[in-house]
This record gives C-alpha cells, structure tokens and sequence, in this order.
C-alpha cells in the first residue's frame, strides 16, 4: 500500500504505526514527485511513478491532505488520481469523490437534493448579489472558503458594513463568496466518520467558551457518542450512498428546535482528535478495509 500525501505529518505516521502492528507494508510517496510518462510505444503508455517508483494495480492508494498549490498543480495531481483509478489502482477515497467534497457547494447542493437538511446557502462570484443574499439569510452568515477545513478561514458576519468589506475583499483576490445561514445551537456539533457505508465512531464537540466555531483545532473540547439517533443514521447514510468513497467525516449541527443540519463533508478527513476521545483506531481499521478490498 502507498500513502499519498504532502508531508510526513502525524496521520502518516499513525497509518505507519497502525500498518506495522497489522503486519502491512506501507510505503508514503509525496504528491510533490508525481510524474506520468507518456509513449505509444511502451507496453505501459501511461506509467505514473512517484519519487520513481511505479504505480501500479497492486498498490493501492490512500490519500491523504494534498498540499496548497497552484491551480495548474491541483488539476494535475487530480487528474493523476484518476488515471490510476481508471487503470485499475485502488485509490481511497477515489478522486471524483475528493473533489466532491472538497467543493461545499457541490456536495451541499447534491446531498440537498437527496434529502439531507443542510443550513440554507448561497454561493456566488457578485459582492452586490451576496449583500442581497446575507439579507435574504437573516444578516447573520458564516462566510467560509469554498474549499478549506479545520475551522480556518471562517467568518462570521451579522452586519452590513462588515459584510461588505468581506465580500468585496473576496472579489479583489479572486475568491468565490461562499454563505452559510448562522444555526442558531448550544454551541456544539457532532462529527461522525464512516468507513465503508457504516459508522466506524462518532464524537460530539463543544466550543470553546463563547467561540462558536466547535473545531478541535481552535480550542473545542470533545467526548465520544457511543449512539447516534435514527435522523443522523439516515443522514449519514444518504451521505454515504451520494458521495461514494470509503472514509468520510461528517459534521453535523442541531438547532434550538433539535433540527439536524448537515454542515459539511470531508472527503480527506483527520482523525487524530477522534481516536483520541472515542479509542477507535482509525487509522487501522481504514488499512484493513482496504486490505480486504485489495484480497477481493
């Protein structure tokens, strides 16, 4: 198996650890090394190597976070992802399903669709049209980027001024406006990770004193849900039968009337807080499952 990342971070190392205790080889190659050699003539006209090694059908690919870069270098790493999906690579999660949840507002407006109650949104590229909008949302908006995680980059704006500040800042540099209705909650959210269509551990998150953001990495603090309800059993599998993929994160968020809201979906999600808090072994149990593909 190869791990396929930007960096020797602490989840490389955790599927490291968990690969040597299961007696699994696991080698990590850099998205940074990718390269595809292209000729009618070889026996392979498309061979993709990576620090110059192969790869081939019998590796299979675990993706991990891919590294900030232009937009060039996203599109060809994205597209390396598919040529080995479609030669015949086990990639985890598959790219089509990577790029579907990166994009919040792809994910949002398909799992929307299909049943999933999501705050209202409103995606757009118009300073103008979003001022409209964070009226139409009730002036109290969380702006955040299209693509992004780990509670960076978020905002929240509840007046006019404010907003129009961001939203003409984010015209400036080329961003799309991306707003999400404030919930109004506890301040608290649930994180759920599937593993193949299931739920594999659950953790509910508690902001940080009047912090309304309930991410590990700003502070929230954390306790594990041993059960989750019927609403969030459905949700989640909805969610799991429209994105596709193997390992997902999801985060949902309850409002004062005890209404569930999809927030968003991680297609590339970290684990280090979950296993901590619940004793899942994450890392493990997603090798395992892809070893057991990989026999099949």
């Amino acid at each position: 198996m190869v791990v396929l990342a930007s960096g020797f971070g602490w989840h490389v190392e955790d599927l490291h650890r968990a690969a040597a205790r299961h007696c699994i080889q696991l080698r990590t190659l850099l998205f940074q090394q990718l390269s595809i050699h292209i000729s009618k003539n070889s026996e392979i006209p498309n061979l993709i190597q990576a620090n110059n090694v192969t790869l081939n059908h019998q590796d299979a690919i675990l993706v991990r976070m891919m590294p900030p870069a232009g937009l060039e270098k996203v599109v060809f790493r994205m597209d390396m992802l598919h040529r080995l999906n479609e030669t015949g690579v086990m990639v985890s999660n598959p790219p089509r399903v990577i790029e579907m949840a990166v994009d919040k507002a792809l994910s949002l407006s398909r799992l929307s669709q299909a049943g999933v109650r999501v705050p209202p949104t409103w995606v757009g590229e118009s300073a103008e049209a979003a001022m409209i909008a964070f009226e139409e949302l009730g002036y109290d908006v969380i702006c955040k980027p299209i693509f992004g995680s780990e509670g960076r980059g978020l905002v929240r704006l509840t007046d006019r001024e404010s907003a129009w500040r961001v939203f003409h800042s984010l015209v400036q540099i080329g961003s799309v406006i991306y707003l999400q209705k404030f919930i109004k909650n506890c301040g608290s959210d649930i994180r759920i990770m599937l593993l193949n269509n299931d739920v594999l551990a659950a953790m509910k998150r508690k902001a940080k004193g009047d912090d309304w953001r309930t991410n590990i990495a700003q502070g929230a603090a954390a306790e594990p849900l041993n059960k989750i309800n019927a609403e969030l059993w459905d949700y989640s599998m909805i969610t799991a039968n429209t994105m596709g993929g193997m390992l997902l994160g999801l985060d949902f968020i309850y409002d004062l009337e005890g209404r569930a809201y999809l927030l968003e979906v991680n297609g590339v999600p970290g684990w280090q807080a979950l296993s901590a808090v619940t004793g899942t072994d994450v890392a493990a149990e997603w090798l395992l499952k892809l070893k057991s593909g990989i026999k099949k």
